[in-house]
């Protein structure tokens, strides 16, 4: 930090530099990329890294899990809240506003490991007063409802009267940068000022009522003798800014602490008549507990989680780090104690693609959960079985049967996709996503197989999994088309995960995904009679599933079309896709990412085999025991050269696979690509919130790729690691059918360790031998 640090209240919090993100440098160009990367969220709220004093260009943003509104908007989206970070500073009654006074010095601090935002600026200002502001702030991941900030304040060459406002700003909106899609969600329902002093705003959503209570208090002492120093207070109703104003003598060079307690409750937690209540009572046990005890407590979850979490490269400090950042976002993501909300494609970390979840959750960010944090996997899962329902009715409204679930999902479990985006080139496009890219239902039941399979959860197989699964497998059921013509079923009018090409028949992705659910679903109903009949009565029952109608099962999955070209050994990506123009890409830009091929018409790619992100080798990873080695390099190679990357998604999956078939050249520079998508923004839309699928596929990497862990045909546990050049160890954690493992693998030797256990012995394969651990 700067030379004016305290090093005893802020340089001793901060870890070691393995777990900093730095910002070294004050750029207003660049501060909406650093509100993404320096967000904090405890799973409950995401706090975007905006600067408590404000700046030119940002984009503040408060996000609660499960709070949408739609108001003018096209969809539901997530509400961007009522603002509390603002603390502003006044020197001598002037505004130290950072875009006009000179920085002298200026740096950032993500600490990963204790989830705290440092900071520490020197401002001289027009008239050559220094002030040096340094502090932190945190998102209690203890008691999800608390934040705090700590500012220290010290005229560093004056001595006179100081001021700071404490502000919750109501006048929030969405898509602030954007007038076409802006819209305000929220309206006042009180400003106040409370009893013991600070402030209290209550929004609520326009239409739904729900209800949003902020309360926030300052507190300003004396550095050396922690007494109170404020002379005069006052507060201001500013429309639906709530603003309270304190003012104190400050000497030169001695610092003042500013504390700020804030407490955010919702309808979803209390009754609308208690919240006010609640938010004063929980704000001022807050305030007289003091800030150290919650920072403690906070540090504490973080260490039990990292305990697990964590992933160590040695030799590799970029790549070690990069990784560390990705997880830390994921872990911070999730709340495991709320089953009606999940993590959205940009997490809490932004207002990009509305909050919604998409199939990025279940298919890039689950497997790390499941590995590391059984309890939050198994609650993100519970989100899809509590939106069952919806999905029911989202399947009978589209004339299927079944469950049919959406593209993009909110808080009530129905389609909230956008009809209508822009292009490449900025033109209005209709977005046919919700109505035909229907994968994701396939790939919900495949996540919910998945962390059965690895953690044995058999009470969330008997009374949620197994129902999904089976409802899933219905929909497919119902959605095939028999072509009398060739005697198969057929998946028509859809768009697979390439959405370059939309109103394709027979994606392979989605038709094999699909076989792949129906018979897993009749796998699950003979496991059921078999091992828990009264459970599957139950099941059966409720859902109306008869013998007759899974024998149509049968029927339908044995015949559902594969597109497959068995004299290339290529798989069709869907039906007619070789016959489409065929580009290969060669050329690459700065950040190695594909540059359009001479000749590309951006308003056809349809016509083109460019692909935008993995299909074919995306499913290859997930049903890797499905295929050989020899069809798996075949396809990987000819896709690679037709994949453009235009979403964050395709990298981490063309890593894995890529290590699978032996292009470890290319894994490595997918790896870090994947990796640094948000920490260099290659994507260019780091602004808008975080890569959160990458985030997690950069975890598959890492896991399933470098370390090459996977379940093999038997149900085993299996490693067949690959190291780059300059890793020199990689080890983990996970949890194993509730066992916890710690793997540890160098160029030369594979370890697994038992740390936590239920079994005696376990048996897992290294390089194809099989071994027992203890």
């Amino acid at each position: 930090m700067a030379r004016y640090t305290l090093s005893d209240d802020i340089s001793n919090l901060i870890s070691d530099e393995k777990w900093l993100i730095f910002q070294d440098k004050y750029d207003n160009y660049l501060n909406q990329k650093y509100e993404t990367i320096f967000t904090l969220t405890n799973g409950y709220m995401g706090v975007r890294g905006t600067l408590e004093e404000g700046s030119n260009d940002e984009r503040p943003g408060i996000f609660i899990a499960g709070i949408f509104d739609k108001s003018e908007a096209q969809v539901r989206e997530i509400v961007n809240v009522q603002n509390w970070l603002g603390i502003k500073i006044y020197a001598e009654g002037n505004y130290l506003d950072l875009d006009k006074c000179h920085i002298l010095d200026f740096k950032r601090i993500l600490d990963m490991k204790r989830g705290i935002l440092f900071k520490s600026i020197l401002l001289k200002d027009g008239v050559g007063r220094v002030t040096s502001v340094e502090g932190y702030r945190f998102l209690s991941r203890c008691n999800v409802h608390r934040a705090g900030i700590k500012l220290y304040i010290t005229p560093v060459n004056y001595s006179g009267v100081l001021s700071v406002e404490n502000i919750i700003d109501g006048t929030v909106v969405n898509s602030k940068e954007n007038p076409k899609e802006r819209t305000k969600h929220l309206r006042l329902i009180e400003n106040a000022k409370l009893d013991e002093g600070g402030c209290y705003l209550e929004t609520a959503t326009r239409d739904d009522d729900t209800r949003i209570g902020v309360g926030s208090i300052v507190r300003i002492y004396d550095y050396a003798n922690k007494d109170n120093v404020v002379r005069f207070r006052r507060f201001s109703y500013l429309g639906e800014k709530s603003v309270e104003y304190l003012e104190f003598e400050a000497s030169e060079n001695n610092p003042v602490e500013v504390d700020k307690f804030v407490i955010t409750y919702t309808s979803r937690d209390v009754s609308k008549d208690k919240l006010k209540e609640v938010v004063t009572r929980e704000l001022y046990d807050f305030a007289s507990e003091g800030m150290d005890k919650e920072l403690l407590r906070h540090t504490a979850v973080y260490e039990r989680l990292w305990d697990v979490a964590d992933i160590n490269i040695e030799g590799d400090e970029d790549a070690d780090k990069a990784l560390r950042f990705n997880i830390f976002h994921l872990m911070s993501s999730v709340n495991a104690n709320d089953p009606m909300v999940s993590i959205a494609a940009k997490a809490l970390h932004g207002e990009g693609y509305k909050g919604h979840v998409f199939w990025d959750t279940e298919i890039f960010m689950l497997p790390f959960f499941i590995y590391t944090y059984p309890q939050a996997a198994r609650t993100l899962l519970m989100y899809r079985y509590n939106m069952l329902d919806a999905a029911r009715e989202n399947a009978l409204l589209n004339g299927f049967k079944g469950a049919q679930y959406p593209w993009e999902s909110a808080d009530t479990g129905k389609e909230e996709t956008p009809k209508w985006g822009v292009d490449y080139l900025g033109n209005q496009v209709r977005i046919w996503t919700g109505d035909i890219e229907h994968h994701i239902t396939a790939d919900i039941a495949f996540a919910v197989y998945e962390y059965y399979r690895v953690t044995d959860d058999i009470d969330f197989m008997l009374n949620y999994g197994a129902e999904i699964i089976f409802e899933t497998a219905r929909f497919w059921t119902s959605r095939c088309e028999y072509n009398e013509q060739f005697d198969r079923y057929e998946i028509n009018n859809v768009i697979g995960p390439d959405e370059f090409h939309e109103h394709v028949d027979n994606n392979f992705y989605t038709n094999y995904l699909a076989r792949w659910n129906i018979n897993k679903g009749l796998e699950l109903i003979d496991f059921l009679k078999e091992k828990y009949p009264s459970n599957y009565k139950t099941i059966s029952s409720k859902i109306c599933l008869t013998d007759k109608e899974i024998e149509n099962w049968k029927e339908v999955m044995s015949k559902i079309y594969i597109p497959f070209d068995r004299e290339r050994k290529l798989i069709e990506q869907f039906e007619g896709y070789f016959e489409k123009k065929d580009y290969v890409i060669d050329k690459f830009d700065e950040n190695n990412m594909p540059i359009w091929p001479e000749g590309v018409d951006l308003a056809r790619l349809g016509d083109t085999q460019l692909v935008k992100q993995a299909d074919v080798v995306m499913l290859m990873v997930l049903l890797g025991e499905e295929f050989d080695e020899e069809i798996k390099r075949i396809n990987y190679e000819y896709y690679k050269k037709r994949t453009m990357h235009k979403s964050s998604l395709g990298p981490s999956m063309y890593a894995i696979m890529g290590l699978k078939v032996g292009d470890y050249k290319d894994a490595y520079g997918s790896f870090m690509r994947s990796a640094n998508v948000d920490l260099e923004d290659n994507q260019g839309n780091t602004k808008e919130g975080l890569h959160a699928a990458s985030a997690g596929g950069t975890w598959q990497v890492a896991v399933y790729g470098f370390a090459g862990m996977y379940i093999d045909k038997d149900g085993l546990l299996s490693f067949t690691p690959w190291l780059p050049e300059k890793w020199k160890k990689l080890s983990y954690k996970i949890y194993w059918k509730g066992n916890l493992l710690q793997i540890i693998i160098t160029k030369d030797n594979v370890t697994v360790k038992m740390l936590e256990g239920k079994d005696e012995e376990l048996k897992v394969k290294i390089n194809g031998e099989l071994i027992s651990i203890k």
